[in-house]
């Protein structure tokens, strides 16, 4: 287990109580209530300080090495149902972007997503979750299909942004994430889009644009990351702090702002602490907001979505 710094006394007790279990087997010395000491102890330190986290420490969190990907959570939601899909048709197949047919119960889905990697080769293979147009065109691809056979759509979205390369902008990237953004907002069947990690940028937009939008506890969606604001500020990254405060881009802002539709919450210490847990709870949402939208018409799916959006940022004077 990987511990960020504001985790740190979390992890000196975490210690503690593996010291005392180990004094506890290895003597015969009873340490039950020590031990229990130290458990009521981690249990409250763990609260007060996941209570109180601060926007920049929830960025931390939505990054964390161990957090569940993309793949990780549809490999949970639908076992071996999973179906890939590969390719825009045109150029390649963007192995940030993936997509493909699965089943929760009896009910399919079309899902699609970032996909980061775990170690270097993996993230390089993934281009960090980085699509390039191409994967915003498989993207589209996809949802068309799922279109054409009244398939739903279930978009998870764990991006740093998309791919700025040079080689990116000349194939269009702008271009495919501004189709993708019209395509959605048309799309006659129910969209439900799922912040698992992170959302920067044009490159959450991309896939981001639903009937349902939701967001993990401990995940952030904004137009800039706190780092690139503080550079471009501040010309330096030591104030990514106060730039993640300002953005205010915490699923608890989202949620205050009405940018986004609710909050699933994450097991105590964050969804890598419990994997089951925090796939059991993306499983309940989108089942539950998928009941509230299989029985309305193509026509009413377009309206909700383009009332939705219409309605962000209005404001009485």
């Amino acid at each position: 287990m990987e511990y960020l710094d504001f985790e740190l006394p979390i992890k000196e007790l975490q210690d503690q109580l593996e010291k005392c279990q180990v004094i506890g087997e290895e003597s015969e010395v009873d340490v039950t209530q020590t031990c229990k000491k130290i458990e009521k102890k981690l249990l409250e330190t763990k609260k007060e300080i996941y209570k109180n986290l601060s926007a920049w420490q929830r960025v931390q969190l939505s990054r964390h090495p161990d957090r569940p990907y993309t793949l990780d959570h549809i490999k949970a939601l639908c076992g071996d149902s999973f179906l890939e899909l590969h390719g825009d048709r045109n150029v390649k197949d963007d192995k940030a972007m993936i997509g493909g047919l699965g089943k929760i119960g009896d009910q399919t889905y079309m899902f699609i997503g970032q996909q980061k990697g775990y170690n270097t080769k993996t993230r390089q293979y993934r281009n960090f979750g980085m699509s390039n147009p191409e994967g915003y065109r498989k993207a589209l691809r996809l949802m068309k299909s799922a279109e054409k056979f009244g398939i739903p759509v279930v978009t998870l979205i764990d991006t740093p942004g998309a791919y700025p390369g040079l080689e990116a902008e000349e194939r269009g990237q702008g271009e495919a994430i501004a189709r993708n953004i019209l395509e959605m907002t048309r799309l006659k069947v129910p969209i439900i889009t799922i912040i698992i990690g992170e959302g920067a940028s044009g490159g959450a937009l991309g896939i981001g644009v639903g009937n349902k939008v939701l967001m993990l506890e401990n995940t952030w969606y904004s137009v800039i990351s706190p780092e690139s604001c503080s550079s471009i500020l501040w010309r330096s990254w030591e104030y990514k702090e106060q730039a993640a405060e300002a953005l205010k881009l915490t699923s608890p802002d989202m949620k205050r702002l009405k940018l986004i539709d609710g909050i699933i919450k994450e097991p105590l210490g964050g969804a890598h602490t419990d994997r089951k847990a925090t796939f059991l709870a993306v499983k309940n949402a989108i089942e539950k907001n998928y009941e509230e939208l299989k029985n309305l018409s193509p026509k009413d799916l377009v309206n909700q979505r383009m009332e939705k959006y219409l309605n962000m940022g209005v404001f009485k004077g």
